[in-house]
């Protein structure tokens, strides 16, 4: 479980800090999704939220972190390379 998230990853076209800083959480919740993980499950492990206790709260903190790592498979980790190329 990670220590401190947002109920909602960013959504701009830009790489920010919190995705740096939560780029394994997202590799996590990639993985999960390929491994065909309930997302309920996931969200318990990766992110401390008891879907039974707070579902909407669980269903959106894990919708939002998933569309932001699918985001980084597709774009934002171009933004990584050219940082790193500096």
């Amino acid at each position: 479980m990670i220590e401190s998230f947002d109920d909602t990853a960013p959504s701009g076209d830009e790489l920010t800090d919190y995705d740096r800083a939560h780029i394994k959480l997202y590799m996590r919740l990639l993985d999960a999704a390929s491994d065909g993980a309930d997302w309920r499950e996931a969200v318990q492990v990766l992110f401390g939220i008891d879907p039974c206790k707070d579902l909407e709260r669980a269903r959106h903190v894990h919708a939002s972190h998933l569309a932001r790592a699918q985001w980084m498979t597709r774009t934002g980790y171009h933004h990584l390379l050219r940082q790193n190329a500096h």
